[in-house]
């Protein structure tokens, strides 16, 4: 085990240098610094908290063990890349330092093997991107223009919609075997790429990966929609969906979100209102699975991103439409922390149900975990944004303390087996997504609103930092 210390309270130089947004002059309130263990009873009023920032020391450790390919969660270093700007935006110098190194060289493109379209995508090239736009470092740059045109190969179908997993060695390319018995591409899966390979065309020069999205958006324009809602699998060979269903996760302002913001396709927005927003008997909002025609009344914590996706959209809304979008946001996100506020350890379960007089519980104990997930905190940190309501920091606070309760390890932070059990059972993973999404989140939420400005940056599904073009009129972040 490693030697646990105390906290630190930081100054103004806890700000890091940002290249386009200077931080603000002096900070109103105290910078608490959450980089080593914390006492629980030194806790602050949410009110009184500006800067929150979970990157233990214990944690980065773990994540160096993972470099040498010890860790067989992480044998490609997924959560060096994940950490890169989550690092740099802490200032935490020391690690950045470390991970920029690790990645110049030990991070080698010259590998074989199968890899995930979209995690490869939304983790590695968006991590590289991201650390790109922040720093200015041209290793980034090459490193992620090289492994956007290792993606390619996914591409080679008949309607140019990929298929999700590629061979780096071989070039061939496959669909998930549970996709439909290997005959689908998944929505939010494809529904993914289209910022990042923007970002390449822009930084390469390769019309190639805009043009390999712009025809997924395409295709996607075109195709019936069933009830005005689009399935989760479609075939890559055929162009026809292979099942219809719910809000993924994944779409994180692409493309739903781009189709709410740009108004595009009102019909989609009308269509997951009239089909799959509901109201419990408790007054509950949220957003049910639609599977066949038949809902199923429960919520993913994957799909609590929609209360930010929504409030984002509502900026672009007409002006009689903006209220209801803003207030429709708000009463989401107040069912997902109702996920949260019920459990016995005020952290959210992967579904939770809306039935037999059960609201915002998980029914069975395959639900009832918790993974450190970042969908929750996402919402909170743009609701926030929008409203300044301090009622969002407040939440924000209630999660920091229940991670650093029940998640805290002393390797680093763990998901939980049982939300409804206050004596911690530990699953023993830390997520990459824990440092790149979950822990900016809650960074950003305590922060002022120029760091990371939301007219200037837009998040991608793994919430990596990338510039608004705005001098490009079909989209926001270049789309």
């Amino acid at each position: 085990s490693h030697p646990r210390t105390h906290v630190s309270v930081l100054g103004r130089e806890s700000f890091p240098p940002h290249p386009h947004h200077p931080p603000p002059a002096s900070p109103p309130y105290p910078l608490l610094f959450l980089a080593k263990p914390f006492p629980l009873e030194m806790a602050l009023e949410p009110p009184d908290l500006t800067f929150c920032q979970l990157l233990p020391e214990e944690a980065w450790r773990m994540v160096a063990y993972g470099w040498g390919g010890k860790d067989e969660n992480d044998p490609g270093g997924a959560t060096v890349i994940d950490s890169l700007d989550t690092l740099y935006l802490m200032e935490l110098k020391e690690e950045f330092q470390e991970a920029k190194a690790w990645v110049e060289e030990s991070f080698h493109l010259n590998v074989s093997g199968e890899a995930s379209l979209f995690e490869v995508n939304i983790r590695y090239i968006g991590g590289l991107l991201s650390a790109f736009y922040l720093t200015g470092e041209e290793v980034f740059r090459i490193k992620a223009i090289k492994l956007g045109e290792k993606l390619l190969p996914a591409f080679d179908t008949p309607t140019g919609i990929p298929k999700g997993v590629v061979n780096f060695k071989s070039g061939s390319n496959r669909s998930w075997g549970w996709a439909m018995a290997g005959s689908s591409s998944i929505l939010a899966e494809f529904g993914s790429l289209h910022l990042e390979f923007l970002h390449l065309t822009q930084l390469s020069g390769n019309q190639v990966f805009a043009e390999k999205v712009r025809n997924i958006r395409k295709v996607l324009r075109e195709i019936d929609k069933p009830f005005g809602l689009y399935p989760n699998f479609l075939s890559p060979v055929s162009g026809n969906w292979m099942q219809q269903g719910r809000l993924e996760r994944s779409h994180n302002c692409q493309p739903l979100c781009f189709f709410w913001q740009r108004k595009t396709d009102q019909e989609t927005n009308d269509a997951i209102e009239t089909h799959l927003v509901n109201v419990s008997p408790g007054g509950l909002t949220y957003i049910a699975e639609w599977r066949g025609g038949i809902l199923d009344h429960k919520m993913g914590h994957l799909a609590c991103f929609s209360g930010g996706m929504i409030a984002l959209g509502a900026e672009d809304a007409k002006e009689e439409k903006r209220t209801h979008y803003r207030e429709l946001a708000a009463q989401i996100t107040k069912t997902c922390h109702e996920s949260y506020a019920r459990s016995d350890t005020k952290l959210g379960p992967e579904a939770f149900w809306f039935n037999s007089g059960r609201e915002a519980v998980a029914t069975q104990t395959s639900e009832s975990y918790y993974i450190l997930r970042p969908e929750v905190v996402e919402s909170y940190m743009y609701l926030w944004r929008q409203t300044h309501d301090p009622i969002y920091r407040e939440w924000g606070w209630e999660v920091v303390m229940a991670l650093e309760k029940y998640c805290r390890t002393e390797a680093g932070f763990s998901g939980i087996q049982d939300v409804y059990s206050k004596v911690p059972n530990h699953d023993n993973k830390q997520q990459t997504f824990f440092l790149a999404e979950t822990l900016k989140y809650l960074y950003l939420l305590f922060s002022e609103d120029d760091m990371l400005s939301l007219e200037d940056w837009v998040f991608n599904t793994e919430a990596h930092p990338l510039p608004v073009n705005h001098s490009d009129s079909s989209g926001r972040g270049g789309g």
